[in-house]
């Protein structure tokens, strides 16, 4: 399988896998102990209307996504925190909103992009060495940043009140989470597409809390599943010419089912009643 990579893309297509999922076990791990996963999902559509803003124009890729990711990010934050009991309706609106400003500056904009659908199913094939680069430097940034404030991230995941108790930053410390969620989704989508990138952000984050007790652990564990199911995936796109996006995805779905069925099998199962009446209680 591995003479595969004597090709340069299909190198540049696994560093591309390795440093995506290096950010999305970190990422995705605080995503799904703070039930951050509907808000990823409504970053991850909004950044659609980025990806028109900068075709129409004419932004690097980059420049204009995450710049748009970053202020529907904030907006979402603030709604979340400000009006909780209204933030799924706003972080839907959003949702809509980006996509359909997406659709709009696509259609303004002079002549069809051909590469298009690769932000709609990824492109990881296609992922140039610049890009590396700067997957390579942000990987680097959020695991200084999640470092440097691990314990107050593990205060927040956990139990909010006393993290504000021990004189967290709650607020501030939110903000920069949803932030770091905007970029890990920006990178993402180059990788396997706007339509998949939830499914990367919370499947393995999800297998890896069920045998871990840590949040450290589970976040190394995420990003060791995220590497494994990029390397299947790739396998499997390459041998059967099919949307490497989507077949990363589909063994990460594989990985989740074995995981549920592994839980099954090996929880405990509750002591079986003896059917004898109990014995009185001596005075």
């Amino acid at each position: 399988m591995f003479e595969i990579f004597d090709f340069t893309f299909m190198r540049y297509a696994l560093l591309a896998g390795i440093l995506v999922s290096v950010i999305c076990g970190i990422m995705g791990t605080l995503a799904v102990a703070n039930r951050l996963v509907f808000l990823s999902g409504g970053i991850a559509h909004a950044a659609y209307g980025g990806i028109g803003l900068a075709f129409f124009m004419r932004w690097p890729y980059l420049l204009g996504t995450l710049g748009f990711s970053l202020a529907a990010a904030l907006a979402m934050a603030a709604v979340s925190l400000n009006a909780k009991h209204r933030a799924d309706t706003v972080i839907g609106a959003i949702w809509a909103l980006g996509m359909a400003l997406g659709v709009l500056f696509i259609d303004l904009s002079p002549g069809y992009p051909v590469d298009l659908m690769s932000y709609l199913f990824g492109s990881i094939l296609a992922v140039p060495e610049a890009d590396l680069w700067v997957m390579l430097v942000t990987a680097i940034i959020i695991a200084l940043v999640v470092g440097a404030y691990y314990t107050d991230f593990l205060s927040l995941s956990y139990d909010e009140e006393f993290a504000r108790v021990r004189g967290v930053p709650v607020r501030r410390l939110y903000f920069l989470l949803v932030c770091l969620l905007a970029v890990a989704v920006v990178l993402t989508i180059r990788v396997v597409g706007l339509i998949l990138v939830i499914a990367l952000l919370t499947i393995p984050p999800f297998i890896a809390e069920k045998f871990t007790r840590s949040l450290l652990w589970m976040m190394a564990l995420a990003c060791g599943l995220n590497v494994l199911f990029t390397i299947l995936g790739l396998g499997l796109a390459y041998y059967f010419d099919l949307t490497a996006g989507a077949c990363i995805i589909l063994s990460a779905g594989a990985g989740f089912f074995v995981a549920l069925a592994l839980e099954r099998t090996l929880k405990p199962k509750p002591a079986e009643p003896s059917g004898r009446p109990p014995l009185p209680q001596e005075r």
